[in-house]
């Protein structure tokens, strides 16, 4: 039987936590799994909190402390480098967001499609809220006319470049897709082996989205799995709903993540046709009245934000943390 190694990230989602880590024991039974928990230095006693909530229930859990908060990604590197109990490497590593809850069968539904799909490196679930109102989960890689798409909104511009389109429409059956968000992923652990882990260069958004693409740059596939479901609340560390103003590690990873995967050139053009889009949206918006969809001064802060870094010197060299390989410790 395939062995499953189950991370769950926290940071100051304590109670949160404990109740997507109480569901996602109950879809473990009858797996070879055990589940970690990283708290990724919350800083707010979440870690006292959640060890005396296990030790009192007696939970079958590990809680691992991070010792630093470096984003996403570099929180789920630690708990995927804790491997099993015994110190060997599991067979799949499986991510649940804090604020997921998978169905009774959701981690066996993805662990049978990987067990019976060789071409899929990673496999995800389909996501809907606790309304029942599916999530957008499934994407397209991200590109110079993805850009200019989601910038302009505008239906003639969507019509002509859906195929580059990032955001897709909701999987009604099981299929690849480019990448998935990390809420409810599972992963080869030989992939990751070849591939590395996150790259810790992005604090938070576009590690899901990087890692996919290295897999498929080395010819594992990312399948979404319709039976294989999980209910999310959605940005309850991040508070992305709420978010007045860009954050600065947003504008960061979206740089990054277009620099490292194609070029300056490339990342530069990415940000021009940004640029184009959202000046057609602003007209519009001026002429029918629309209501504002980014956070204030949104597109101000992502031009001067990526003109700053296009004049900034190449970095000399990387680390492997920076390239996503993972670090032997």
């Amino acid at each position: 039987m395939s062995r499953i190694l189950v991370v769950s990230l926290n940071y100051r989602t304590a109670d949160m936590t404990l109740r997507s880590v109480r569901a996602a024991l109950t879809a473990m039974q009858g797996l070879e799994a055990e589940l970690v928990i990283v708290d990724n230095d919350s800083g707010d006693g979440s870690f006292d909190r959640m060890r005396a909530a296990i030790a009192a229930e007696n939970l079958p859990v590990r809680l691992l402390q991070s010792g630093r908060n470096g984003g996403f990604g570099a929180g789920n590197n630690v708990g995927i480098r804790a491997a099993m109990s015994d110190g060997s490497a599991p067979d799949y590593v499986y991510l649940l967001n804090s604020d997921a809850f998978p169905a009774a069968d959701a981690i066996r539904a993805l662990r049978d499609h990987l067990d019976t799909h060789p071409e899929a490196g990673f496999a995800g679930s389909y996501i809907h809220g606790e309304d029942g109102a599916p999530h957008h989960t499934a994407f397209r890689f991200p590109s110079i006319w993805s850009e200019l798409e989601g910038a302009a909104r505008f239906g003639p511009v969507s019509r002509l470049l859906a195929a580059h389109r990032v955001w897709m429409d909701i999987p009604q059956q099981t299929q690849p897709v480019d990448w998935l968000a990390g809420a409810s992923i599972m992963m080869r652990q030989s992939v990751l082996d070849q591939i590395g882990l996150f790259d810790e260069t992005f604090f938070l958004y576009f590690e899901e989205t990087d890692l996919c693409l290295r897999a498929a740059r080395a010819g594992h596939q990312t399948h979404f799995v319709r039976q294989s479901e999980v209910a999310h609340i959605g940005s309850v560390s991040t508070g992305m709903k709420r978010w007045a103003r860009i954050p600065r590690y947003w504008l960061d990873s979206r740089w990054h993540y277009f620099t490292k995967n194609h070029g300056r050139g490339y990342a530069v053009l990415a940000s021009l046709a940004h640029g184009v889009g959202g000046v057609l949206w602003r007209g519009r918006r001026l002429l029918t009245g629309k209501a504002a969809a980014d956070p204030d001064h949104f597109l101000r802060d992502l031009l001067a934000h990526d003109l700053r870094a296009a004049l900034r010197p190449l970095p000399t060299q990387t680390t492997p943390e920076q390239r996503g390989c993972d670090v032997q410790i």
